[in-house]
């Protein structure tokens, strides 16, 4: 029987790296992958998925209201689809979390989800809390603070890079809105003590795209 699988991590884990490299191996043997990310994330252009170090695909934006079942359904039904692979899935409602679930269990494909545990107020996202309760394997991916312990909250900053407490759950943000750190450093920046908040540049990747879906 196929299984509902959740990748999650703090900030800058490498999860749409991951996410990407799992659906070339299917589909460097000539297995048909689906890949989909929220429509709301639109930093890289509707329907995109791509890694920090250049990596990029075409995606299917899912937005609040889709059905996810029903869609892969008419999908595999024209033509066999061998894994789903959703990305930021922390930003998918509950039921859709419980269709994907519906997918690995009446259409025997399986599902590979990657996204966020916490928001920056380390509470659980919708879609995160629900694949917390369903997933059939949850795999933590690991970055680190500046510190070098491992980093396993989301810091949102502001214009100033001061840490900020207030605000709506979902603000879509990378680098200029998000810092992953330890639980220690993340209360110190909460509580207005000076942090690093900025890693070093890395150099040389230009964007790589993946071949377009079919």
């Amino acid at each position: 029987m196929a299984k509902v699988y959740f990748y999650y991590a703090a900030m800058n884990a490498g999860k749409s790296t991951v996410l990407l490299q799992s659906s070339y191996n299917y589909r460097e043997r000539g297995l048909r992958t689906l890949l989909f990310t929220p429509a709301i994330d639109t930093r890289f252009g509707s329907g995109r998925i791509e890694s920090r170090i250049g990596l990029s695909s075409g995606a299917i934006p899912v937005a609040a209201g889709d059905d996810l079942l029903r869609r892969i359904r008419q999908e595999h039904t024209a033509a066999p689809v061998a894994c789903v692979l959703v990305d930021e899935v922390q930003f998918l409602t509950r039921e859709q979390v419980w269709q994907l679930s519906d997918v690995a269990d009446a259409l025997d494909i399986p599902v590979l989800c990657y996204g966020l545990r916490t928001d920056f107020r380390g509470n659980l996202f919708p879609g995160s809390a629900a694949l917390l309760g369903l997933a059939d394997d949850l795999t933590e991916l690991k970055t680190i603070c500046h510190c070098g312990r491992k980093a396993t909250m989301n810091l949102r900053v502001d214009a100033q890079g001061r840490g900020v407490r207030e605000g709506a759950q979902v603000e879509i943000g990378g680098n200029d809105r998000y810092i992953a750190m330890c639980r220690r450093h993340f209360k110190a920046a909460l509580a207005g003590e000076s942090v690093p908040l900025r890693a070093a540049p890395v150099p040389g990747h230009s964007a790589a795209p993946f071949p377009p879906q079919g």
